[in-house]
């Protein structure tokens, strides 16, 4: 990670001697410029922050009201119910079933199809369910005396109580879609609706995919005297799709960490 950061601030004849640098050679910043001139990188990126920001929004409204009525042992069916979501956790239909599915809801070449198949995960919704579990059923209670329905139970009692495990299923949640190409590889073939790892993965397998028809030929021409060779441009690629999670993971660390040590201490 350090040598890619390293050669996306490089000129490019230093790469070619000291391809293994620590450090930047020669400091530049126009392979940024380069991609910011981009309109297939940006389009990409906007697409990837709406699918992870909205995406990320509903998982944890589906995930939280299933491991919440989960939570409850004693309503009926409710082993039934756990066993709905635990088989599929370990046995999948497959890719084929999955396609011919998407296919048939009209879901193919969507960016919803990068959010609605991934709405709950059994590994999430459980690991909430036991979290909620181990809360004591006398504050829930006491809401209930005070004529509180089952929703303003979980909204007022349960999540405010919930944050470290919110934080951390939310952060699972939200690195899966950040760094999810595989939807994109198998259900989205028009490349103007590709994530931003789907086009970072194709920048690196092929640098010409910067130069597609959706960026301005008047771009090219001035982006044209820029001193860059396609080394550069996948560095700072690289790094441009890495740094939005690095930010925002400081900022959850502390509920994540909190988030575990609870569910292993009172599981």
């Amino acid at each position: 990670m350090v040598n890619v950061w390293a050669i996306s601030f490089s000129e490019a004849h230093e790469i070619y001697k000291n391809p293994m640098m620590l450090w930047p050679q020669s400091f530049t910043i126009e392979p940024y410029k380069y991609i910011f001139h981009t309109k297939v990188l940006l389009k990409a990126f906007e697409i990837t922050v709406f699918v992870t920001v909205v995406g990320t929004l509903l998982n944890l409204a589906f995930t939280a009201t299933g491991a919440y009525g989960l939570s409850k042992t004693h309503i009926p069916g409710h082993r039934f119910l756990l066993w709905l979501v635990i088989i599929p956790m370990l046995f999948g239909a497959g890719l084929i079933p999955m396609y011919i599915l998407l296919k048939n809801i009209g879901l193919l070449n969507s960016i919803w199809v990068l959010i609605i198949p991934q709405l709950v995960a059994p590994f999430n919704l459980i690991l909430m369910r036991n979290f909620f579990w181990s809360i004591p059923e006398s504050l829930e209670e006491s809401a209930r005396i005070d004529g509180a329905s089952e929703l303003r139970v979980l909204w007022s009692v349960i999540l405010p109580l919930s944050k470290p495990v919110i934080a951390t299923v939310g952060l699972f949640y939200a690195v899966g879609h950040w760094n999810d190409f595989f939807s994109g590889l198998f259900f989205i073939s028009d490349n103007s609706k590709w994530p931003l790892q789907m086009v970072l993965r194709s920048i690196i397998i092929d640098f010409n995919m910067l130069n597609m028809g959706t960026q301005n030929t008047n771009t090219l021409n001035d982006a044209s005297h820029l001193v860059v060779q396609p080394e550069n441009i996948k560095a700072a690629t690289i790094i441009f799709a890495i740094v939005p999670i690095l930010v925002v993971y400081p900022f959850l660390q502390k509920y994540f960490v909190k988030g575990i040590m609870l569910g292993s201490v009172k599981g």
